[in-house]
């Protein structure tokens, strides 16, 4: 969640699961951590990947909007559609051919031309009927971007469910924005070390996952109180780091533990004097949240 991908939800599933599979649970536990987590005048955006485009989830999205609607809180989500049996070459055609009478399609390039529809569509589960926005782009290539011609005309389609009321073009940049989320993923996975869990029990994994998205949090924290600011050791500056960066520069410094006139002193030595400013701040950071 945030810029900064804070964690607020995970569950651990078997491979052969699908993953939008009794998702709507978990939806339900994390809806209202999200409620909590924020002020009450954020806007709150929900992106899901293709796995997630159901009539299910999409109910699931809706009636949470609904709900955070009659508290006056702003609630909308993206869902990248699943175009599944629209994928064919006689279905583009047609997206084709809608986007002609619509007159929708603009040329981008020679030999390139795109097409943003919006529209309504009526989606039903357990017998309750909903109209939801569709966002479709058509791309149709007679050239490539290396100025061949080509035989046949290529045709793209993708879309996006969403409840913007926004320009298709803000709504499909808002989606991109989602390529971030897979870099905490990569964080997860590579700086934590946790892509081959070390067990062969189900439950022991489970339990090791939890612990380190607990330590993930806790040196995303870290390095938002420590490594952003003015006195951040790090060079450039950043609107957060990555979790190898936290490690590299706070986590894997030797220091010392001194016992001297009665009081105890964390000495790190003369080289890593850079350091110490951002331990004292962070430490006093973290002790003023505990006060009362």
């Amino acid at each position: 969640m945030g810029n900064e991908g804070w964690n607020i939800g995970l569950e651990l599933r078997p491979g052969k699961q699908h993953s939008a599979l009794e998702t709507e649970y978990f939806l339900e536990r994390v809806f209202p951590r999200v409620a909590r987590l924020v002020p009450n005048d954020a806007k709150v955006l929900v992106r899901d990947d293709s796995g997630f485009d159901s009539a299910c989830l999409l109910f699931a999205h809706a009636e949470e909007r609904d709900r955070m609607a009659s508290l006056g809180r702003c609630f909308e989500y993206i869902v990248k559609w699943n175009p599944r049996g629209q994928a064919s070459v006689k279905h583009k055609l047609e997206w084709v051919a809608r986007a002609e009478n619509a007159n929708a399609f603009r040329e981008t390039r020679p030999g390139k031309r795109e097409a943003l529809l919006s529209l309504d569509v009526e989606r039903a589960w357990k017998k309750e009927h909903r109209s939801f926005r569709l966002i479709v782009r058509v791309v149709e290539r007679t050239i490539d971007k290396r100025g061949q011609h080509l035989l046949e005309p290529t045709v793209e389609i993708a879309g996006w469910w969403t409840s913007l009321a926004e320009a298709p073009e803000m709504v499909i940049e808002r989606y991109q924005d989602h390529g971030t989320h897979e870099q905490f993923h990569s964080e997860i996975k590579t700086d934590l070390d946790l892509e081959r869990l070390p067990s062969g029990k189900f439950d022991t994994n489970d339990a090791v996952l939890h612990i380190g998205v607990f330590v993930y949090n806790c040196l995303r924290l870290i390095g938002q109180l420590g490594l952003t600011g003015e006195m951040s050791p790090v060079p450039h500056p950043a609107k957060r780091r990555r979790l190898k960066t936290v490690l590299q520069e706070v986590m894997y410094r030797a220091a010392q533990f001194i016992a001297k006139a009665r009081r105890l002193f964390l000495d790190f030595g003369a080289c890593a004097g850079h350091i110490v400013p951002v331990f004292a701040f962070v430490q006093d950071r973290l002790l003023a949240a505990r006060s009362p």
